[in-house]
């Protein structure tokens, strides 16, 4: 057997044990599959092995591949986005994971306005803390959001996005998976206009089982699935 069709497998296995445990449908989790430094035949071979949803980090890798690969998948920008990279992902993108600032937001009402397409996008939010990440802070959120809602209609805020400390403390990684989900049902409360909070992209290979625990409904797994790769290669 492949070795990544029987990582999915296992993984499909995980997520589906996790949400038990929570007491969660397994439908409301989707498995995206991050292929930043994959090559597109492991990409394509994921695809056949049942991956509907495809995570990138760099939008020229999101491009690049998606001229080859098109939209069998769903395509998912999920690394930080630079202004002036808008313009290559959004023809192609469903859902941007990373919006964190108004000038962000500014490219994107643009470039979206000129093709007529309302963009899904989440805000990323460092509720951590860490200088190291990206992501508006907690108690920014709700005035950013709702800035968003009155001033960008080609925007469609579906939920939220964060990155848990590279750590074993398990509770301190629960504890930001928590703050998210808390933080999600605070901007719903809100009521606001064209935003919806049915997403929350957290977890990766190495915790993932803890955000679906914590209300996870898109997971981000690149490892698990392809091996260790090379960050470094271009």
């Amino acid at each position: 057997m492949s070795s990544i069709k029987s990582n999915i497998s296992n993984i499909e296995k995980k997520i589906n044990d996790y949400c038990k445990v929570s007491d969660r449908n397994k439908a409301d989790v989707k498995l995206i599959a991050v292929t930043k430094t994959v090559d597109v035949d492991a990409v394509n071979e994921a695809i056949e092995y049942g991956i509907t949803d495809v995570g990138e980090n760099k939008p020229q890798e999101l491009a690049r591949k998606y001229e080859i690969i098109g939209d069998r998948v769903k395509w998912h920008l999920i690394g930080s986005l630079q202004t002036n990279k808008v313009k290559y992902i959004i023809d192609k993108v469903h859902m941007i994971h990373s919006i964190d600032r108004l000038s962000l937001c500014d490219e994107i009402q643009k470039r979206a306005n000129s093709i007529d397409k309302q963009i899904n996008c989440l805000v990323q939010v460092n509720i951590s803390k860490e200088e190291s990440k990206h992501g508006i802070l907690e108690e920014d959120t709700i005035d950013f959001i709702k800035t968003i809602s009155n001033n960008y209609p080609n925007i469609k805020v579906k939920g939220l996005m964060t990155m848990a400390p590279s750590t074993e403390d398990e509770n301190l990684i629960r504890s930001v998976f928590k703050g998210l989900r808390d933080l999600a049902n605070k901007v719903d409360n809100e009521k606001i206009n064209n935003v919806s909070m049915e997403d929350l992209s957290m977890g990766m290979s190495n915790d993932f089982g803890i955000a679906i625990e914590e209300g996870a409904t898109l997971v981000r797994v690149g490892t698990s699935i392809f091996g260790q790769r090379n960050y470094n290669k271009k």
